[in-house]
């Protein structure tokens, strides 16, 4: 158990690492600063502990359940909820009674260690009922979210876990439960590490998921119809998704809409964000590109159908169709000579 403890710390330590980095790398990130902070806490306080974890399973130092620990504990249901909240519940702004989920981390300081492990696990189950409400709040988008769902529910199964091991941490060893909860760190920070590069626009969809379900309507007095055959204008004859700088903003002038009526439009009739919206458009038209044009590189088609980059190009097709652009045109290329292979010639007499 220690030897798979050892492991998933080293990947934890890694990981975060990356994702501090690519976090800071990302230039389009949609987020404000505070929950990007946030974001950074949580991080920051998930690798502290399980190098302090490390520290005690290779008894280098005995800084288990030591003060740091302890405040190390408490840091990482206040900065994941600041940092969600932006991604679920979408209000736009800190209201100042929501500045008292940060008050456990300066309390840690003054609770007595016997009693500040299990009150850290009960805070976290408090955040886990949150988090489970929410999800629920998003219960009509979930026709958008298949996949996505099931990696949330992932999430949502290593967090049980954690609580669990909480309050049952009294009938273990202090080796097991260090053991213990490094390998359900370890696995966290596995399922976002997979979650990423196989949905890695999931935290876009979701945000918009999230706007739709608690947003009232702004289309009350717009014709739908009109709107959508317009829309549908756009994208199959002026094939407007081609553009790589097409964004929410541009899309809606031409329509005549605001964003957020636009917004809600693509989430109530498509019953999926923006973004996929447009990757869909996208992907479609490689595809008959794919057949169609056999000598054209597969960069060259993802480029032309509006894909900034190849690797962009290929996460989503990957995403839509199950395989790489390249594969997908081989196998329709040989379905195509097997079909013609196997139809009779006919006679020139």
């Amino acid at each position: 158990m220690q030897l798979v403890a050892l492991l998933l710390i080293g990947f934890s330590l890694f990981t975060a690492a990356l994702l501090i980095l690519g976090n800071i790398l990302q230039h389009r990130e949609p987020y404000p600063l505070s929950s990007k902070l946030a974001g950074f806490a949580l991080v920051i306080s998930l690798a502290a502990i399980q190098w302090l974890h490390l520290q005690f399973i290779l008894e280098q130092e005995d800084q288990a359940f030591s003060p740091l620990y302890i405040l190390l504990l408490y840091c990482i249901a206040p900065s994941f909820y600041f940092y969600s909240r932006r991604l679920l519940a979408a209000p736009a702004r800190l209201s100042p009674w929501q500045l008292l989920h940060a008050l456990p981390v300066p309390a840690s300081l003054y609770i007595p260690l016997n009693g500040a492990l299990p009150l850290a696990f009960l805070i976290g189950s408090g955040y886990l009922l949150w988090l489970a409400a929410t999800v629920y709040a998003m219960r009509r988008q979930r026709r958008r979210f298949k996949f996505e769902l099931l990696a949330l529910a992932v999430f949502f199964a290593i967090a049980i876990g954690v609580v669990t091991l909480g309050f049952v941490w009294p009938l273990l060893t202090e080796s097991a439960f260090i053991a213990s909860y490094s390998i359900l760190i370890g696995l966290a920070f596995f399922a976002v590490t997979l979650t990423l590069l196989r949905f890695p626009s999931i935290t876009a969809d979701v945000a918009e998921a999230a706007q739709a379900a608690y947003a009232e309507s702004t289309l009350k007095n717009v014709d739908r119809q009109a709107v959508l055959a317009h829309l549908d204008k756009l994208m199959r004859e002026e094939k407007l998704y081609t553009l790589e700088t097409l964004n929410l903003a541009m899309l809606a002038e031409q329509l005549q809409l605001t964003p957020h009526q636009l917004s809600e439009l693509i989430n109530t009739e498509f019953q999926q964000g923006f973004s996929r919206y447009i990757r869909q458009h996208r992907i479609e038209a490689a595809k008959k590109l794919l057949l169609a044009e056999s000598e054209a590189s597969v960069l060259s088609i993802g480029l032309s159908v509006g894909f900034s980059t190849q690797s962009n190009f290929y996460t989503a097709f990957r995403d839509m169709v199950g395989m790489a652009p390249g594969q997908y045109r081989k196998q329709l290329q040989q379905l195509g000579q097997d079909t013609f292979q196997g139809v009779a010639l006919p006679d020139r007499d």
